[in-house]
């Protein structure tokens, strides 16, 4: 719906707002709930259940039906040099035509599988380091990425709106590997919030600049089953990133994953970049 309601230009802009309603929802709701949890648990439900029917409603009443027609999908199949043009055929047949695509699915995969350790190896790193005040202190990071997606959002995008979601992607892969990397060689709290802060603002960037990349190639005659089958592909690594990663510290030891989840994280930077510099290089010979 997002996608039929806007256009390249104005797609960036309207991810990020989306991206930072859902995260002050996320830091606003448990802080109520924590208010409410002792002495009107079941108020915490009832409100769930609320501001669910809530936002059912306002979408009811003020979103009109945002399928494209099907005069506008015969007309884009006039279109030249645009990704968003209708296709014919089944999904894999579709997205097989669109090789980029398809590549930068593949790559975010490695990227879930990076981010995946915000709640796995993070963890165990935390009650290494802190003991029994472990799950506090990992509260505090969890916090401080909070605030900073809260905080920060706005200003990264109105830092990056001029680049290319492609190349916004690779330098979170950079912020990804500096900001998980330097856990290898952190001992105290200050540091570890320094990192989170990092790592937080890659996010900031995968998360906006993913949903406008994969807008931006995806056929409007596909964006339904596109927008379902893609996160899945991408989502594969972080349900993998447990499991490997989980082998991995079982036999050297939670603090040699950084420099692993550090390689992997230069690697998809390196690749996006690539992937940015073809479509960049084809672009300029359309236009000789």
């Amino acid at each position: 719906m997002t996608t039929d309601l806007t256009n390249p230009s104005n797609r960036k802009a309207a991810f990020s707002l989306l991206y930072l309603g859902n995260n002050i929802g996320f830091a606003v709701g448990p802080l109520i709930a924590g208010f409410l949890y002792n002495n009107y648990l079941m108020w915490i439900f009832l409100g769930d259940a609320a501001t669910t029917f809530a936002s059912l409603t306002l979408v009811y009443l003020f979103v009109k039906e945002t399928l494209p027609s099907k005069e506008k999908i015969e007309e884009s199949f006039k279109l030249e040099n645009n990704y968003e043009k209708a296709e014919r055929g089944n999904l894999w047949q579709v997205l097989w035509k669109r090789p980029k695509l398809l590549l930068f699915t593949l790559i975010s995969l490695i990227y879930s599988f990076v981010y995946a350790q915000t709640t796995f190896s993070i963890p165990i790193q935390v009650i290494e380091l802190f003991g029994d005040k472990g799950p506090k202190i990992f509260g505090v990071i969890m916090t401080t990425n909070a605030l900073v997606v809260s905080c920060l959002t706005i200003i990264i995008i109105s830092l990056t709106h001029k680049i290319r979601p492609v190349l916004n992607v690779a330098l979170a892969g950079v912020l990804y590997a500096i900001g998980f990397g330097m856990i290898f060689f952190i001992t105290g709290l200050p540091w570890l919030l320094l990192s989170t802060v990092i790592w937080s603002m890659g996010e900031i960037l995968v998360t906006t600049n993913s949903n406008v990349y994969i807008a931006n190639h995806t056929p409007m005659s596909h964006r339904g089953r596109f927008n379902a089958v893609i996160p899945v592909i991408m989502g594969a690594g972080f349900a993998l990133g447990p499991l490997i990663s989980g082998d991995h510290i079982r036999k050297y030891g939670i603090k040699n994953i950084w420099p692993v989840i550090c390689f992997l994280s230069i690697v998809a930077a390196v690749l996006m970049y690539f992937l940015y510099f073809s479509e960049k290089k084809k672009e300029t010979v359309l236009i000789y």
